[in-house]
């Protein structure tokens, strides 16, 4: 689930250096992640993992979506 989650996040952000890449490691901050970026990131989750999103995520670093992502059984 992690090298999914890697590999959408260098498609939605081709600049990230992948060795910089932790669980604390912050969303919009760290990794520069848009709004946009974060829109398409989070339709791709829902697309590659099949699930649908609750309204009230609210992602802030790479740790809460894989913890997420493990709370759904992905």
């Amino acid at each position: 689930m992690e090298e999914k989650l890697m590999k959408m996040l260098l498609e939605v952000s081709p600049e990230i250096d992948p060795s910089t890449v932790h669980d604390d490691s912050r969303l919009i901050a760290d990794l520069g992640l848009t709004s946009m970026k974060m829109m398409v990131m989070l339709m791709e989750i829902e697309d590659t993992f099949q699930i649908e999103l609750e309204d009230t995520v609210n992602f802030q670093t790479v740790g809460d979506v894989v913890s997420y992502l493990k709370s759904k059984g992905c």
